[in-house]
């Protein structure tokens, strides 16, 4: 069986594709808890890996916080870069693997709005999370050349599945107490993928590489996923409040700081639509994204 390590595995992601991963991989994991085969923080130094893999699938990564201090920016790029390199070092310890697969993400192209955005766009992120992922992946494409290893590039967009962090799990969070609403009646759509479908696009990968942007082809509406998540919880229907209540409640956010729900720079993020190609993946890999609506289960 293919030998794979994987970097990450103990956070959200790893939870929803490890099992699918052991169908078919002989996986070995790397990262801060006791759950590991390797407890390590690679951010730290170069982990003691004395072991060839076929296939490195790199996952580990810092995300969903926003930075207030220059030391909590430096974080980002200790996790995300200097691991990177940190991992690649250990790597050439070993004999480099057959391939490489990367987790970075679409905030590399620093865009808060758009439709079906694709590979070409521009990397134009200004976030310590989104410039730590560029250099990441530049760090990668270099080192993967120069040791003739495959390299594959997944950028992801929002991922749904048990326990999802960031705007979806605030979103579940919410309906689940009963005060999230849509704005303007939730017509604002964010491509979505199913942390799952990360783990069918390994086996193709590996073999190609190349970078792709990754998410659902039906691209649901913010209204829509509510919908759909409050059905699932039982609750009823999240309401939809005018754009005018939700800017005079944002106006109040500002002033009471980073405490509030929403703010006029977090209002403007939900009304706006922003959505990525998935054409490439689908052409050049032969793969067809899992509907999030139709197989979306938060518990």
């Amino acid at each position: 069986m293919t030998k794979l390590l994987f970097t990450g595995a103990s956070g959200f992601l790893g939870y929803n594709i490890r099992p699918i991963l052991e169908k078919t991989y002989d996986v070995h994991t790397i990262g801060l808890t006791d759950d590991d085969d390797i407890k390590f923080n690679m951010a730290k130094d170069v982990p003691p890996i004395n072991t060839h893999y076929d296939v490195v699938l790199h996952a580990a990564g810092k995300a969903h916080t926003v930075p207030k201090t220059e030391a909590e920016k430096q974080v980002f790029y200790d996790v995300n870069y200097q691991g990177t390199v940190n991992l690649c070092k250990a790597l050439e310890n070993v004999g480099a693997p057959r391939a490489l697969i990367f987790i970075s993400t679409v905030a590399v192209y620093g865009c808060e709005y758009g439709e079906l955005i694709d590979e070409t766009h521009p990397l134009n992120g200004e976030t310590p999370y989104a410039k730590s992922k560029i250099m990441a992946e530049e760090y990668l494409t270099e080192w993967c050349a120069k040791n003739s290893v495959v390299l594959g590039i997944l950028r992801p967009s929002l991922l749904a599945g048990k326990n999802a962090p960031g705007n979806l799990g605030a979103m579940v969070n919410g309906i689940k107490k009963g005060f999230y609403m849509n704005i303007a009646g939730g017509k604002m759509v964010k491509s979505i993928l199913m942390a799952e479908d990360i783990a069918r696009l390994v086996p193709l990968l590996e073999e190609k590489g190349g970078i792709y942007n990754v998410c659902d082809t039906r691209q649901p509406s913010f209204g829509e996923i509510s919908a759909f998540v409050a059905q699932q919880l039982g609750k009823h229907k999240p309401i939809s409040i005018p754009y005018w209540m939700a800017w005079c409640m944002a106006k109040v956010g500002d002033l009471l700081g980073s405490k509030a729900p929403i703010n006029t720079y977090k209002l403007e993020k939900m009304i706006k639509s922003l959505t990525f190609s998935n054409e490439k993946a689908r052409k050049e890999l032969g793969w067809e994204p899992l509907d999030v609506l139709a197989n979306y289960k938060i518990n």
